[in-house]
């Protein structure tokens, strides 16, 4: 079952900082962690279900906007990062 990490704003709303959830695919993952901890929706998507700049997303240490964003398709083993983005200027 995939793994899914989780770091900064999102982490007091979880049991520990990795939780393994159903999921054929990064969208259906995050949809599955929502559910499971609905407080952590405010902070990962907007209010039209879009992914917060904020938050990056990795599978296996590979951005997902690299691959094929919510639609990249997930195996047993694979582990999900959800990161807050660097920010500078």
């Amino acid at each position: 079952m995939p793994r899914l990490t989780v770091t900064g704003a999102m982490r007091p709303y979880l049991p520990q900082d990795t939780v393994e959830l159903h999921g054929s695919t990064v969208g259906v993952l995050l949809d599955e962690f929502e559910r499971r901890f609905p407080p952590v929706r405010k902070y990962l998507r907007n209010e039209e279900g879009a992914l917060r700049s904020t938050f990056r997303v990795f599978v296996n240490g590979e951005d997902i906007r690299g691959l094929d964003g919510l639609e990249t398709r997930l195996g047993p083993e694979d582990r999900v990062d959800v990161v807050p983005a660097i920010q500078g200027g």
